[in-house]
């Protein structure tokens, strides 16, 4: 089966849709799939419902999709970068599912495993908990969380050979490991795509068998919140 496409709307062809459930790579606006975000932008796909650490910033990243009205719901772990994230939900225009970080990862890294459910302590005695399923281990409370098992996953990797298998780049692994793995169909977008047998199997953080499409091309790579220290005085 050919993975590797020219172009990122390419890759997604036959695969979008209104009302789409996608898991999105990424944190913050380090290792996001900037190249397949920009070709849903374009698309023009509704109601869509996204399930990603964030929402990238104001006109950027998955904040694109926001401009445009095209997100119906946010499965997140932290919004706090964007200004229009806020006004939406505020203004009742976005639905919202906060998830604590690690719960968000697992509920991904569950889903492409096959695991429906699990239980865990984060969580419990806060709203988080409402109207979820307790039970006790051990004299210890915990909360049923449901694992996320989305139509699409868009990632973004640093080397890919043309079977799938990828490899990401520090801190860029983060999130897109587990949404890449819960997705029905899996698009990666990469630096860099060399011939099989260039990766060294033991550095290979995501199979090629959850990766079913994979497109090449150059990113922007913003940082995010840029600190710097004052120039010394001579």
């Amino acid at each position: 089966m050919k993975k590797v496409h020219g172009s990122a709307k390419e890759a997604l062809d036959g695969l979008l849709h209104d009302g789409l459930f996608i898991a999105a790579g990424g944190f913050g606006l380090c290792g996001i799939p900037e190249l397949l975000i920009d070709a849903i932008v374009a698309s023009g796909v509704k109601d869509l419902t996204i399930a990603s650490n964030n929402c990238g910033v104001d006109g950027f990243g998955l904040g694109k999709l926001l401009d445009t009205r095209q997100i119906r719901k946010m499965m997140s772990s932290y919004v706090g970068e964007n200004a229009e994230f806020m006004r939406q939900y505020l203004s009742g225009e976005l639905e919202l599912e906060f998830n604590p970080q690690g719960t968000l990862a697992e509920r991904m890294r569950a889903g492409g495993c096959g695991i429906p459910g699990f239980y865990t302590k984060t969580g419990v005695g806060t709203v988080i908990a409402e109207g979820k399923e307790h039970k006790d281990f051990d004299g210890q409370t915990y909360i049923l969380e449901k694992g996320i098992f989305a139509d699409l996953s868009i990632i973004k990797a640093w080397t890919a050979d043309t079977t799938g298998n990828l490899v990401f780049r520090k801190t860029a692994r983060n999130f897109n490991v587990p949404a890449g793995m819960c997705g029905r169909v899996c698009v990666a977008e990469v630096e860099e795509i060399v011939e099989p047998g260039n990766l060294d199997p033991d550095a290979i953080h995501l199979p090629g068998i959850y990766v079913h499409r994979i497109v090449q091309g150059p990113h922007e790579k913003r940082i995010e919140q840029r600190t710097v220290r004052k120039r010394e005085q001579a």
